[in-house]
């Protein structure tokens, strides 16, 4: 056996064993401690797959484009931990949560690890599905931790979208296998990916079109895209803030590769469908209608949901023109939305605790009254906006410059809503970061750590990307088409 397929058992099992664990153990401190050990060993042994080859097996598959996804998954979810054990004992103390509730999110946020790792790393679209469904089913438990009416009803509005998405995306994986059959024969041949990708060019385009639909309609459901985005605001808003930052910087992003991965297999045949001009519609769909939203905002969580729409659509946008220019812009977007997007949220969620609300009007005058946390906010705003020199800047202008270069009237439309969203950001920025301090604040004890991290690497991502991750991105590119 290889050493990557040894590593790609570690990263499953230590989540999986550490959920377990979890469960057991009383003590919300060290049940705490346990989930950052985990969260860093998982990162740890990820990071050693730079090194490895890859390789598929009937179950399981390591390559370069999923290489970038568990990497950055592993790392977000590592830096997460560290925040939420600070986060989430202020919250015991204020009685939102009690430390039964602290042992099963504990439990709950590893297993949630182990499955979209699974679904990153599933070489059986059979697999890849069963594994975002658990991922859905963990962060809907999770959503509802606080127990309180809106709490309730964000969980029951994401499981009920969620589920109508993931039984779409369902749909979609029969239909890829009933269109496999005629060549590949009865069995799972039909449902690893890697067979799949050698023979697709032999199936029956018109199931392919049809299943794509599905698919793209399912997972882009779990990607935030309009119009089946109204779940995301409301999961964002009433969950723990630490679960904010999992689902824009991470469950998102699992959404999206198995999107991915399955325009690679509809781009194989070449009497299917295009999938890049679907794809375009909806990302600028979605960031339009996002950038518009962004203005009627009033809880500064749900603000940061649909900048997370925003920030996807782009994404989508850019997978769905193509070419190596505009799969690169779009890698490199989607690691810089995780980085910063998580650190906003790390923010607000210090924020929130400072202030005892969420509610923008409540939030004044932060660089007076709270210097640290007004201009941590006014940085993370500023890099998510696009401004140079951050890592959000060169990805925005690599793809407004691809798109301008290959049709001019949807780079129009494309920055237009960057515009939009632009403004709408400063507008709520202005009030938060400069306005009249004004209300009681209380003391956060969440750590800053990984607000400080993620910040530094969007702004050396912006400044001087590193050669290596450069060429890795652009070899990975190549793959997408």
């Amino acid at each position: 056996m290889s050493d990557a397929f040894h590593a790609v058992q570690a990263i499953l099992a230590i989540p999986l064993a550490a959920s377990a664990a979890l469960a057991l153990i009383p003590d919300y401190r060290l049940s705490a401690r346990l989930n950052v050990a985990a969260s860093s060993a998982t990162f740890a042994t990820a990071c050693a797959l730079f090194g490895l080859d890859g390789f598929a097996r009937p179950y399981l598959l390591i390559d370069d484009l999923n290489v970038v996804f568990v990497v950055l998954n592993t790392f977000v979810a590592f830096t997460t931990s560290v925040f939420s054990a600070s986060y989430i004992g202020h919250e015991v103390e204020n009685g939102r949560v009690t430390p039964g509730h602290l042992r099963f999110y504990h439990a709950m946020y590893q297993f949630l690890s182990f499955a979209m790792n699974l679904a990153l790393t599933a070489n059986n679209i059979g697999l890849m599905w069963a594994s975002l469904e658990m991922a859905t089913l963990t962060t809907v438990a999770m959503v509802g931790i606080y127990q309180t009416r809106e709490a309730l009803e964000a969980a029951w509005k994401y499981f009920i979208l969620g589920s109508v998405g993931i039984a779409l995306a369902l749909f979609g994986t029969i239909l890829v296998f009933i269109a496999a059959r005629p060549v590949m024969g009865e069995g799972f041949d039909g449902m690893i990916w890697t067979l799949l990708m050698r023979r697709s060019a032999e199936f029956d385009p018109a199931l392919l079109d049809l299943a794509f639909v599905f698919l793209l309609l399912g997972y882009g459901a779990k990607v935030g895209l309009v119009p089946l985005h109204a779940w995301l605001p409301d999961a964002h808003a009433e969950g723990p803030t630490p679960i904010s930052a999992v689902l824009s910087g991470l469950l998102l992003n699992v959404a999206l590769y198995c999107v991915l991965r399955f325009k690679l297999l509809i781009d194989a045949n070449a009497r299917a469908i295009a999938p890049g001009p679907l794809l375009a519609t909806l990302g600028l769909l979605s960031l339009v209608f996002a950038a518009f939203m962004l203005y009627r905002r009033r809880d500064v969580k749900r603000l940061f949901a649909f900048s997370s729409i925003e920030h996807m659509g782009i994404i989508v946008f850019a997978f769905g023109m193509g070419g190596p220019l505009a799969n690169f812009a779009g890698l490199l977007h989607m690691v810089m939305h995780s980085l910063t997007k998580s650190a906003i949220f790390f923010t607000v969620g210090h924020i929130a605790q400072v202030k005892g609300s969420q509610r923008i009007a409540d939030i004044r005058g932060l660089t007076v009254s709270q210097p640290w946390l007004g201009w941590t906010l006014v940085a993370g705003v500023f890099a998510i906006a696009g401004l140079p020199p951050t890592g959000v800047f060169t990805s925005e202008f690599l793809v407004v410059s691809s798109t301008f270069a290959r049709s001019p009237a949807l780079a129009l439309i494309l920055v237009f809503g960057l515009l939009v969203a632009f403004g709408a950001l400063l507008l709520r920025l202005q009030g938060m970061a400069f306005g009249e301090p004004g209300g009681p604040e209380k003391r956060s004890t969440a750590s800053s750590a990984p607000i400080v991290a993620h910040l530094a690497l969007v702004l050396l991502a912006g400044i001087y990307p590193p050669p290596p991750l450069v060429a890795w991105f652009q070899h990975v590119a190549a793959m997408l088409r």
